[in-house]
């Protein structure tokens, strides 16, 4: 009995483990998101956004003014997944994310949060959009311009010489297909541009965002003092984005309370979170409240 009662046991872990490999371990929950109006966080943007357990309104519950959502066009629906085998027809970037920001831009009488937001950076709307194109990307994004012309009345309108903010600003990421986008009239959406965009003629009415990955170009996670030279790099960086007109972001920071408050003092517009609370809590006491 005692023979059988292990192999059971070991069978379910297996079973767990195999799982695991192939959908992911389970996410830790962010903590429970605060009651009433929040406290507006300008620079704080929801990485994988879809993965909380409320999309976009534990974000919003928390006072965040930016998310991303990673969409995967299939059977000309845009579905809203990190990974292709997670798709769900029922997860969609309007049901999840378009929306009910229309609803909340109705409600508060053209806002996203009902006490108005506090932009920040170079061409900064109240809240910003950030789009992940996983495959198909002049095929997607031609479906999903099409679904943003729905919402026209919220969102920011770009041309290559001017940017007309609105409530919602969508700004493009992964597969970028740059010239389908810049073609578009209206044009409804930016494009999300790389750090080797800031060596040549950045157009922020084009790239009004600048992201990159953090672990390729920086080494420090956080204990102790960030490097000086690195410092300097970082500097540098956001000083050249903002004279440029263009935000920065970096993907693939360490989340931890250092590197967060190093990247806010850099001036780094956009500070990515997965643990919602954890970020609040730093930009709170950032924010002496």
């Amino acid at each position: 009995m005692r023979s059988a009662t292990m192999r059971s046991i070991t069978l379910a872990l297996l079973l767990f483990l195999a799982v695991a490999i192939v959908e992911g371990f389970p996410r830790a929950e962010t903590a429970a998101a605060p009651q009433g109006l929040p406290v507006i966080q300008p620079r704080a943007h929801a990485h994988n956004d879809y993965e909380h357990a409320r999309p976009l309104l534990d974000a919003l519950a928390f006072g965040f003014c930016s998310v991303e959502a990673d969409i995967w066009l299939v059977d000309g629906e845009l579905l809203v997944a990190h990974d292709r085998g997670g798709v769900d027809v029922k997860r969609t970037l309007d049901s999840l994310y378009l929306r009910p920001l229309w609803e909340r831009f109705q409600a508060n009488g053209g806002r996203i949060h009902a006490q108005g937001g506090l932009p920040h950076g170079p061409g900064a709307a109240e809240f910003t959009l950030l789009i992940d194109i996983k495959n198909s990307g002049a095929e997607t994004f031609r479906v999903l311009d099409r679904k943003l012309a729905e919402y026209d009345a919220m969102l920011t309108h770009f041309t290559d010489d001017a940017t007309t903010p609105g409530a919602v600003t969508v700004i493009v990421s992964g597969e970028r297909a740059t010239d389908v986008i810049l073609a578009s009239s209206p044009r409804r959406a930016g494009i999300d541009g790389r750090l080797a965009d800031l060596a040549g003629p950045l157009n922020p009415n084009q790239v009004p965002l600048v992201s990159d990955n953090w672990i390729m170009h920086f080494g420090w996670r956080g204990p102790g003092d960030m490097p000086p030279d690195e410092a300097a790099k970082l500097d540098a960086i956001v000083a050249e984005a903002h004279k440029r007109g263009a935000r920065v972001r970096f993907w693939g920071i360490p989340q931890n309370a250092a590197v967060w408050g190093r990247l806010y003092d850099a001036g780094v517009d956009l500070l990515n979170a997965d643990d919602l609370a954890g970020l609040s809590a730093v930009l709170l006491k950032k924010s002496g409240r």
